[in-house]
């Protein structure tokens, strides 16, 4: 029984129910284990092949997994039986390490360009909280490239005459040294992922800072540089080509003069707004509220758009020399010819390079150039960054980025919400390497060269159903009385799609009140008429009914990388830390 005191003196009691297997695990059980009591490492070698879809899977993985349920929950009892009791089975499938909704493995084809793929991008990755006022540190660097992120970014700035430093523009931002930053890189580039990482560069310095930049990068990362003329190359070389490489990506330095002719100016125009969401609004303020940085905003100025579309030099003068040394460490190119959007999308057969908009650019772009976006990201690069007024380090919708083929979604990850939570999903797929391949249908544009695009009308391809069983492991992770001072939980889950606009919808559970272990035992049907996009979100909330729900975890699946059957899905807080033990078990089919 547990117990809540209530109006001080009074005690309420409540029933502290076990999670025993649900009836969907029995059945499951029952039918394999022919009926008996046991369940044997054939048996269960049959059931992932039959219902997991999994038909490489190898008696001797069936033997491993008996094995390590056995230890974990008999300790000795593998000298004595090598089978399953039904417990042990439930034991196994709730397991997230075991049993987990997506595998933990490179499997997708990395010989391609490295232009077909999505790249883990980041925005100022060196910031520790808000646009205008947080501190620059080589500690979110770190965290990010731990994380997958291979695309980080960082602002070059004069630190007196002789110095760099990097920081935020003109902001309040306390500045941190480029050494410092360019060590972190090195240390962590390739904990988590070795595929390559890229370092994008906003530079405001003149030549004789550029050079000194040039020695500092060549002198750290030594033979793990890439050198590549991208501007006399019809193909970027492949992820797998490119291992455990360091590529830098910025404009050549005579480029930024010019580019102050052709910028196109982010307004910040109202509108609809890029963070509308059926799911409704975040579940908590994000890292700092609007009201705390409007006392710092009167000192930033043109903010509302990318330091690298605004032009780095200083002077005009300075601008004209040029860094010879600091130009040969360019492998990708980047920068907006004149002319305006159209074309800025023009495809160049003998140049490849990186072009930036941002979030509302893109919105424009793809509504009057939607097949020469698409045209233009089968082999050049596109990097899409958050509007200026996200002083908070808030993020958009990355859907439309990746609709239109464009690769480096740039997020501030020291940020948190339902778009980041998206970002993290879409790169849990391909082993969470920090690349995943783009759809075939990005990479052609058609016989009459317009680029694939859903209509409200599109028939699915493929309809994932989801049947949410039950959830475990809050009272683990959170205080008794965390969710409600007098009671247990009532929890309720909310699960939809994120995708094509096709495909966007939202469902919930019914509430289970008074539990902390709640049963729902709710299916539902998601018809998908993109599912090479689509992302499943789960979020568990816990009811209120004279207050504003409470989070109680989130997770975010990419739909092509789900494995079927009866799954172990972990959740994770707000910020994207997985918790040690909440979790859900979900069932997952395609028909």
């Amino acid at each position: 029984m547990g117990s809540y005191k209530f109006c001080l003196i009074f005690t309420r009691k409540f029933r502290m129910t076990e999670s025993g297997p649900v009836p969907d695990v029995r059945e499951l059980f029952e039918k394999y284990a022919d009926g008996e009591a046991h369940m044997s490492p054939e048996q269960l070698q049959k059931l992932m092949a039959e219902e997991g879809g999994e038909g490489e899977t190898s008696l001797e993985e069936a033997e491993r997994i008996v094995d390590e349920v056995l230890r974990r929950r008999h300790h000795i009892a593998k000298f004595t039986r090598r089978n399953l009791t039904l417990d042990d089975f439930n034991y196994y499938l709730f397991s997230t390490d075991l049993n987990p909704p997506v595998g933990d493995q490179v499997h997708q084809n990395m010989d391609a360009p490295l232009s077909h793929y999505f790249i883990y991008t980041g925005h100022n990755s060196y910031l520790t909280g808000n646009q205008l006022s947080s501190n620059c540190s080589d500690l979110p660097i770190a965290d990010a490239l731990r994380r997958g992120v291979r695309v980080v970014e960082l602002d070059l700035w004069p630190r007196g005459t002789d110095d760099v430093c990097v920081k935020h523009g003109r902001t309040l931002t306390k500045e941190v040294k480029l050494g410092k930053c360019l060590d972190s890189i090195k240390a962590n580039a390739f904990v988590t992922s070795k595929y390559p990482v890229i370092i994008t560069l906003e530079d405001h310095l003149t030549p004789k800072l550029q050079f000194k930049v040039a020695k500092m990068i060549t002198q750290t990362f030594g033979d793990m540089l890439y050198y590549h003329d991208s501007e006399s190359c019809q193909e970027f070389p492949s992820p797998e080509e490119l291992k455990e490489k360091i590529l830098i990506s910025t404009k050549p330095p005579k480029e930024y003069l010019e580019a102050n002719d052709a910028k196109e100016k982010d307004s910040g125009e109202k509108g609809k707004d890029s963070d509308e969401d059926v799911w409704g609004k975040e579940p908590e303020d994000l890292i700092s509220t609007q009201s705390d940085l409007e006392k710092v905003t009167s000192s930033v100025n043109d903010l509302s758009q990318d330091d690298e579309e605004r032009g780095s030099c200083e002077s005009d003068t300075s601008c004209q020399l040029q860094a010879p040394e600091y130009k040969r460490l360019i492998a990708i190119h980047a920068g907006k010819p004149k002319g305006g959007l159209r074309m800025a999308l023009k495809v160049d057969p003998n140049k490849i390079r990186r072009l930036s908009l941002s979030e509302q650019l893109l919105e424009k772009a793809v509504a009057s150039y939607g097949a020469d976006v698409i045209r233009f990201t089968q082999k050049n690069f596109l990097r899409i960054y958050p509007k200026g007024t996200r002083f908070n380090s808030s993020n958009y919708k990355p859907q439309i980025g990746w609709m239109s083929g464009a690769q480096m979604i740039a997020f501030n990850m020291q940020g948190y919400g339902r778009a980041l939570w998206l970002m993290e999903g879409m790169f849990r797929a391909n082993g969470g390497c920090g690349y995943v391949k783009k759809p075939d249908f990005l990479m052609d544009a058609g016989s009459n060269g317009q680029g694939f695009y859903p209509k409200d009308n599109s028939c699915p391809k493929k309809t994932l159903k989801v049947k949410v069983l039950m959830g475990d492991g809050w009272l683990l992770d959170f205080k008794k009385t965390h969710f409600d001072s007098y009671s247990p939980p009532d929890f309720f889950v909310r699960v939809g799609i994120a995708g094509a606009p096709v495909d966007e919808v939202m469902e919930k559970t019914k509430i289970e009140y008074d539990t902390w272990t709640p049963i729902w035992n709710k299916e539902f049907t998601f018809p998908l008429a993109v599912p090479e996009l689509a992302l499943l979100r789960v979020e568990v909330h816990e009811h209120d009914v004279n207050e504003k729900d409470d989070f109680g975890g989130q997770t975010c699946l990419p739909v092509s990388e789900i494995r079927q059957g009866i799954r172990a899905v972990p959740l994770f807080n707000r910020k994207g830390v997985k918790y040690s033990s909440t979790r859900l078990l979900m069932r997952f089919e395609f028909v």
